[in-house]
């Protein structure tokens, strides 16, 4: 019965999120499934199948990705009805989901490991060469330049600031993606983690020199 939940889901995802451009794509949303079953596994916690469902769902009622954050949360509440859930694991699931969101910092008190395991999950993949690609797809995709050494790095922001104000891709790194390496809540997350902040920090050191055209 679960394989069977796993792989509806599976395409519901895939239905939905299949030719997202955003970098919240199918790819996006395996990966983050893979990697956080690798931890529930390293770490022998949490509910596989709770982890691996939420996980699969997560960016599904992302208001990022839908025309508003009530249209997601009905899109995710329908598909849930739709399977053969108890309410109880159905509750666990969206409230993971609720719970993960980076929000411009300001964090959510996470009250499972389950919810712990799927966050660190979700960052990893916010963070390294995948991190960095996926960053200026999404940049690119609101339209925000790749730099802009005249604006400021924004330090505290509302949801609103954090959604819609002017920033660059390069600014979102220190907005973000360079915090998170210290925002991770498993051992085996901060232990992945260490390598993929080192390739946004080589990253970043040879964007500004050649940016400054130091490299010549």
């Amino acid at each position: 019965m679960k394989d069977q939940i796993i792989e509806q889901t599976t395409t519901f995802v895939r239905s939905e999120l299949g030719e997202d451009v955003t970098g919240h794509d199918w790819f996006h949303v395996d990966r983050v499934r893979q990697t956080a079953l690798h931890i529930c596994m390293q770490e022998k916690a949490g509910d596989p199948f709770i982890i691996e469902m939420a996980a699969l769902l997560h960016d599904i009622p992302d208001e990022k990705l839908n025309d508003s954050a009530e249209a997601g949360k009905n899109k995710l509440d329908l598909f849930l009805q739709s399977i053969s859930l108890s309410e109880e694991t159905q509750n666990a699931i969206v409230q993971i989901i609720d719970s993960i969101s980076y929000k411009g910092g300001r964090s959510t008190e996470l009250k499972t490991i389950e919810a712990k395991i799927v966050q660190d999950a979700d960052r990893l993949d916010a963070i390294g060469a995948i991190g960095i690609a996926r960053t200026f797809a999404y940049g690119g995709k609101k339209g925000q330049p790749i730099y802009n050494p005249n604006l400021n790095v924004r330090e505290e922001m509302s949801l609103e600031e954090y959604r819609k104000g002017k920033s660059t891709t390069i600014h979102h790194f220190y907005e973000k993606l360079l915090k998170l390496k210290d925002l991770l809540n498993t051992e085996t997350a901060k232990v992945m983690a260490e390598k993929r902040h080192q390739m946004m920090e080589y990253f970043l050191e040879q964007f500004y020199l050649e940016w400054d055209g130091q490299d010549r």
